[in-house]
């Protein structure tokens, strides 16, 4: 489902549970020899079911009306059952064949999910022992901002929900447990993760030593655009197209001109400059390339899925020597923001900033008093005025937008997952990365790490002090096997 990637989490078999269609267990048998826990949770069918004409009983199962859901495990005071079982695998298996992911053979995929659910099913029980609640505002105040990050309204995605086949009622269930579950880890593991300074320092000094051996490549680039769904024709005009450009390149053309002339990227009129990138963070035909040239050298057409490519190599470093030299580049900038909801649409709202816009530059208003008026975001009540921001502080979007301003200049309207801006460069500054940032970005790295570990093992030890009871011969050979 589209809509649930921006969720909480992304991947079913890798510990996340966003997609559990948990709900509260249905009477089911229970044989007499059952565990307390499941008496308790799961009361025994009748014995007997009886006919409609009254004249006597038919057989338990017999009846071709009635159909009984069945108990796969115990966890604790609670049940998992085969009905939910079966949705968990049967959601799985749509969204991982929908992105082309390999899947596990039925019998593992089974085991999987059970266990993750087994998992899931601990970690709620213990929120509830400690009183983790989430109310019903909190709730809708989720949902909306998962509806905004989709840039849809909160109707939307309950429409897209139900189509996708997931019941609202439901997926507010699933969003509720997520956000119960984080607030549980946040308790009993976030807080408990403690980084000491020697940490921080070993960690500096390893990553120092690893960018001695890395470089980074300043790039620029020409992008011919082929158009979805493009026939054979239109593909050869395009690439016939690249093959000019590249013609006059090897007769001296500049590479800057030919990019603002020829190329369909974004980056065009900045004579197509990408900027600094590691190889590794390339897609692999565009790094195979590249690692090849020379500084000043252009690469071959290179053709992807939508596009043909022609790529410069303008300057080479090694990672310590850009850390070394490492002159951050700081913009003091300030903002109006509008956001997107249901009376205010991305195109309604691009139309209102294009005519502050033109009031700006007409000099018939200060950007300071309209963003006051106007801007959705907290900075409205400073103008506007976001700070000195470094690189990463924002959008890639906004980012990219603010940094080919010229100081004083207001840009166009610029959509990100916010809204739509309008941004004004005051001022720029560099400045060498300080001490504290950097250590500040050591801490983080360390923490994230040690986060995922600690959280592992804390899901292990709820896993392992619940009682469970596999009520499939199969299911408990599967984790006999498993936890061999």
């Amino acid at each position: 489902m589209k809509v649930l990637a921006v969720l909480l989490c992304t991947a079913a078999l890798s510990g996340c549970s966003l997609f559990s269609s948990k709900k509260k267990p249905e009477p089911a048998p229970v044989p007499a020899a059952a565990a307390p826990a499941a008496a308790k949770s799961a009361p025994a069918a009748p014995a007997a079911v009886a006919k409609k004409d009254g004249s006597g009983f038919l057989p338990p199962g017999s009846s071709g009306n009635v159909e009984i859901d069945s108990i796969v495990v115990v966890v604790n005071d609670d049940v998992i059952t085969q009905r939910e079982l079966a949705n968990r695998i049967k959601s799985v298996t749509a969204r991982m064949k929908a992105q082309n992911v390999q899947m596990p053979s039925p019998a593992d995929l089974r085991r999987q999910l059970l266990e993750r659910m087994i998992v899931e099913r601990s970690q709620l029980q213990l929120a509830k022992e400690m009183g983790v609640r989430v109310d019903d505002l909190q709730l809708d105040r989720a949902i909306q901002r998962i509806a905004e990050a989709q840039k849809m309204t909160v109707q939307q995605l309950r429409d897209q929900m139900e189509k996708d086949g997931t019941p609202y009622a439901e997926f507010r269930e699933q969003i509720r447990e997520e956000i119960i579950m984080q607030r549980l880890r946040e308790h009993e593991v976030d807080a408990k993760i403690q980084i000491s300074d020697a940490e921080v320092d070993s960690f500096i000094a390893a990553e120092k030593a690893a960018a001695a051996n890395q470089f980074e490549i300043n790039i620029s680039q020409i992008m011919i655009r082929i158009p979805d769904n493009a026939s054979a024709e239109v593909i050869a005009q395009r690439r016939a197209r690249a093959e000019e450009v590249m013609r006059q390149l090897r007769t001296g053309a500049d590479f800057a001109k030919m990019a603002a002339t020829y190329s369909d990227a974004s980056d065009a009129l900045q004579g197509g400059a990408v900027g600094w990138r590691q190889p590794e963070r390339l897609p692999p035909v565009f790094a195979e390339a590249l690692v090849k040239l020379s500084p000043g050298q252009v690469t071959p057409i290179i053709k992807s899925v939508g596009a043909f490519h022609i790529l410069k190599a303008v300057d080479r470093r090694s990672l310590a020597e850009a850390q070394a030299v490492a002159a951050v580049q700081q913009t003091h900038a300030r903002h109006i923001l509008i956001k997107v909801t249901p009376t205010m649409s991305a195109a309604d709202a691009k139309r209102k900033l294009l005519e502050l816009k033109e009031r700006l530059d007409n000099k018939a208003a200060k950007f300071e008093d309209l963003a006051r008026l106007v801007s959705n975001d907290g900075s409205a009540s400073k103008g506007g005025d976001l700070g000195w921001l470094y690189p990463g502080d924002t959008m890639p979007e906004f980012e990219a937008a603010m940094n080919a301003l010229k100081i004083g200049e207001v840009s166009q309207p610029v959509e990100t997952s916010f809204g739509v801006h309008l941004i004004e460069v005051l001022e720029r500054k560099s400045d060498d990365v300080s001490k504290e940032r950097e250590r500040n970005n050591a801490r983080q790295a360390l923490r994230e790490r040690k986060l995922e570990e600690a959280t592992e093992s804390w899901q292990r030890e709820v896993r392992d002090r619940a009682y469970v009871e596999y009520r499939n011969d199969d299911d408990k050979a599967a984790n006999a096997a498993a936890n061999k």
